[in-house]
């Protein structure tokens, strides 16, 4: 698939606002009962590993073009 420049800049913004978030609440849902959460910690550290692998690939196209 081709994807323009604006679209994968975009892209970027959007995981790179999603990452933030992700990261946060990792920071909180940690500084509370991490038994009672652990199934929620472990899910949010999985999507941040995902969308920093999309991150990393989005960031080669863009630097490729």
């Amino acid at each position: 698939m081709d994807f323009s420049r604006d679209d994968l800049i975009e892209a970027k913004r959007q995981i790179d606002s999603t990452l933030h978030k992700l990261r946060k609440t990792i920071e909180t849902l940690e500084s509370r009962d991490q038994k009672r959460y652990k199934s929620q910690i472990t899910l949010a550290k999985r999507r941040v590993k995902a969308f920093e692998i999309a991150d990393y690939f989005i960031k080669r196209e863009i630097a490729g073009e």
